[in-house]
């Protein structure tokens, strides 16, 4: 296939500023009091209230669903090459046509957008919508609006798939999704302020920052930070949990300049703070434009979020959908959308795609390229991975607002 260009700077810099205002939407996950209503609605009987599908439930639902020859895609915004490659390349390879549109920018009001539709058994006019792990994901399972995946037709995400997004806790097995991208929640600092190497939550609390230190306002963010450096792991943790890191939280925020969103990043470049919660991507886009952030796991822990892959209980074409879905998995496929957005690929054989891209390349682009291969904040070790821990997943509405309640009056107050 031919190869999408690479990114220029001024690219580089519009991902960072467009990417980040949609993923600090999408941290939150605490919604709105209209929109946790509504979607407490699709939870409470609007839907078939399920998690686990029945033994039968994939025969069911896939015997006699034949292809169509198109898929509508409904995604995030710049989630991919404006040029759109890899779906020529899927036209060309399969004759299926698709209709990509970049509509989802937050997951409570994409819940309530769709939800109507789905519990009336009516299509959404999207047979793939990439949604992200959290209270949403759960809600979209519960309410029975997720077709369950048929892996006979994705063997080549069975094949290349890494062993990391294929037991995530909150789609054990994969059920309903496969992964798109992932990225992580960590701590960056300016290597040109602090010359002493950052390895633990607790540097966070280092009163000799204070004054420099960046917390995300986002109260998941900020809680699994809290657990994480009392030793909690975050996915199976209790309200006394919450209540002792909302405790500890409370202890550092003398020392904390200001809970942020994605201008936080702006601050670390500047030198405003000097060390701040981070997320990985970011990084890695802030230092291609010179930056010079490290980005550290610490070593208790930290945080990794997933947007996934997933196919509407109404969708038209679902046969079509799942069989783009496991395109994505293809080698080169991953490796040139790894290569535009500067996250996480699910699909670790990608890196030497990549390096033997960058091998090709030259000047600018062959060192964007290896910069892309070489970062563990694209492709991180195995020992990365042990580290990471994903979000509580909320049972209900009403237990995240019960953990918002502990971990809200931090930032705000």
């Amino acid at each position: 296939m031919n190869q999408p260009n690479p990114l220029d700077p001024a690219m580089v810099r519009g991902l960072t500023q467009r990417r980040l205002s949609r993923r600090d939407a999408l941290r939150i996950s605490g919604m709105s009091a209209a929109a946790m209503a509504l979607a407490a609605c699709g939870v409470k009987g609007k839907g078939t209230t399920t998690q686990t599908p029945a033994a039968d439930a994939v025969a069911q639902y896939w015997t006699g669903k034949t292809k169509n020859g198109h898929v509508d895609f409904a995604n995030w915004p710049l989630y991919m090459d404006p040029e759109k490659p890899e779906l020529k390349k899927f036209t060309q390879d399969t004759g299926i046509t698709v209709t990509y549109q970049e509509v989802i920018e937050d997951m409570g009001p994409w819940f309530a957008k769709v939800q109507p539709q789905l519990a009336a058994k009516q299509p959404i006019g999207y047979d793939l919508m990439v949604i992200t792990n959290g209270i949403q994901f759960k809600q979209f399972v519960v309410s029975g609006f997720l077709a369950p995946l048929d892996h006979t037709k994705l063997p080549t995400f069975a094949a290349n798939a890494g062993t990391a997004y294929k037991n995530e806790s909150f789609d054990p097995g994969n059920v309903y999704s496969i992964p798109w991208a992932s990225g992580m929640t960590g701590i960056a600092y300016n290597a040109d302020r602090i010359k002493t190497p950052i390895t633990k939550l607790a540097d966070l609390w280092n009163p000799a920052f204070k004054g420099k230190i960046g917390m995300m306002s986002d109260s998941q963010e900020l809680g699994n930070f809290g657990m994480m450096k009392l030793g909690v792991d975050p996915e199976k943790s209790t309200p006394a949990d919450w209540q002792k890191a909302a405790d500890d939280l409370k202890v550092q925020k003398p020392l904390v300049r200001k809970y942020y969103g994605q201008e936080y990043i702006d601050a670390l470049g500047s030198g405003e703070v000097w060390i701040s919660q981070a997320w990985s991507g970011d990084i890695f886009q802030k230092n291609l434009e010179g930056g010079n952030l490290k980005f550290v796991i610490p070593e208790e822990g930290a945080s990794i979020w997933t947007d996934n892959m997933t196919i509407p209980i109404t969708a038209k074409n679902p046969v079509d959908a799942i069989t783009l879905m496991d395109f994505f998995y293809q080698t080169e496929i991953a490796a040139t959308l790894a290569e535009y957005i500067n996250y996480i690929t699910p699909v670790p054989k990608a890196q030497d795609a990549i390096k033997a891209h960058a091998a090709a390349a030259s000047g600018e682009d062959k060192a964007t390229l290896t910069a892309v291969a070489e970062s563990p904040l694209v492709f991180p070790s195995d020992a990365d991975y042990a580290k990471l821990r994903h979000y509580r997943d909320f049972a209900t509405p009403a237990e995240q607002s019960e953990y918002q309640g502990i971990f809200e009056p931090i930032v705000l107050g």
